[in-house]
This record gives structure tokens, C-alpha cells and sequence, in this order.
């Protein structure tokens, strides 16, 4: 096991005060590994609101620690602070990333995207009883219901991605490509894509109410691949 995944980084910045005291409240008396990284998920996916317009240029946008303080983030950003907060319990943990199809989006969103496909998609792996687990605590339960899209649940033991479709039947999120895994958040790489394919998501805080936005999305039928 490398020793990376286990230490403090730069955005996955575990060894700040406001992270540690935040995982150990939240892990309480916890024993064993599973428990411990299925309280923090579930803290994480619900105590973090999920919204995406953010400035992607700003490094802190990407850092564990600020996103815990400010109380929200967008996929990085929350895979980021579970990673750190499992690494302050003792359990290794990295980043994935992959490029999504994303069908549940807004007007909004797509403009500030360029489309709806959008690239570098976070997700944490753990590594749980000699193995690694994928956990993605995006999507807070509120912002679910206002989306009608099913909450992710996590064991500890099954991967806990996307679901295809949402409560509605209309097809969510398909992964495209995997870009791999990583101890930090590689930011660099992170923001030369923007810069290619959506420069808009760059320098500017778009602020607003995402979830205000969920009657905005778009009815795609969940049928089998191709079935639009």
C-alpha cells in the first residue's frame, strides 16, 4: 500500500485541525474501518451542499479543509475532504476520476460547461478489508429529493457510483472515460482541460442556487443505450 494514500497533501489536506476535529467527532466510537468510513460518508455526502457553480480556477475551490469550512462543494472537492478525513482514521484513501455524461443537468449548467459532457468527475476510493471501495458523496440527500434522483448509499463494501437513472426513470450519469487515480488532486491537468473545453467554468464565481434550478432539467428516457 503506497504510504501516499495515507498521508496529508495539498488539497487533500489532512493534517488541518478543522478536518481532524471534524472526522474524529464523526467517527466517535467506531471501531472497525467499514464503520468508520460509512459515518463519514454519509456526514460528508449531507453536511456538504452540492453545487457546481464555483470558480475551478481558484485552488481553494479544490481543498478539503476550505470546502468543510464554507459547507459547500461540487464532486472534487467532497471527494477530496472524505479522503482526507478516512486518511485522519487510519484508512487509506485516493481519488478517481472519469469524464460523465451527465443528463440530469440544467440550462445553466451546460452553457457554463460547453455541453454536458464533463470531465474530470470525482469519486474517493477507500481501501476497506484488502480491497479497494468507491464511495462518491456528491450529491446531498436534499438536493436529491429536489432533483428526484435516488441518494447513493454506501456500505463499505460495494462500490456506490452514479445510478443510471433517477427516480423518474430519465438516464443520470454514464461514465465515458477514466482518467485514473490519484493521492491529490491534480489540479494542473485539472485546468488546462477547462481551459480547452470549458474556459467559462474558469474565473468566475457563478454563484446561485443550484437546486433551484432542478425543474430545469431534461426528460432523457432511461431505455437501453441509444435509447434517447
Amino acid at each position: 500500500m503506497d504510504h501516499l494514500f495515507l498521508q496529508s497533501a495539498e488539497y487533500v489536506d489532512s493534517n488541518a485541525s478543522v478536518i481532524q476535529e471534524y472526522a474524529k467527532d464523526v467517527v466517535g466510537s467506531s471501531q472497525s474501518d467499514i464503520d468508520k468510513a460509512v459515518a463519514l460518508y454519509y456526514r460528508i455526502r449531507d453536511d456538504i451542499s452540492y453545487t457546481p457553480y464555483l470558480d475551478y480556477g481558484d485552488p481553494e475551490t479544490y481543498r478539503a479543509s476550505n470546502v468543510l469550512r464554507s459547507g459547500y462543494g461540487f464532486c472534487i472537492s467532497k471527494a477530496a475532504l472524505l479522503a482526507a478525513c478516512c486518511r485522519v482514521s487510519g484508512i487509506p484513501s485516493r481519488l478517481g476520476f472519469a469524464d460523465v455524461k451527465n443528463h440530469l443537468n440544467t440550462p445553466r449548467l451546460r452553457k457554463l460547461n460547453g455541453g454536458d459532457l464533463f470531465r474530470w468527475h470525482a469519486f474517493c476510493e477507500l481501501w476497506l478489508q484488502g480491497t479497494w471501495v468507491k464511495a462518491t458523496p456528491a450529491f446531498n440527500l436534499d438536493l436529491c429529493s429536489r432533483f428526484r434522483v435516488k441518494p447513493l448509499e454506501f456500505n463499505g463494501r460495494d462500490d456506490s457510483i452514479f445510478h443510471a437513472c433517477d427516480s423518474d426513470q430519465r438516464r443520470h450519469m454514464e461514465y465515458v472515460h477514466v482518467r485514473g487515480f490519484f493521492a491529490d488532486v491534480p489540479f494542473a491537468e485539472i485546468t488546462v482541460t477547462y481551459k480547452k473545453y470549458s474556459p467559462k467554468l474558469l474565473g468566475n464565481n457563478a454563484g446561485g442556487d443550484f437546486g433551484a434550478d432542478a425543474e430545469m432539467k431534461p426528460a432523457a428516457s432511461c431505455g437501453a443505450p441509444g435509447q434517447n
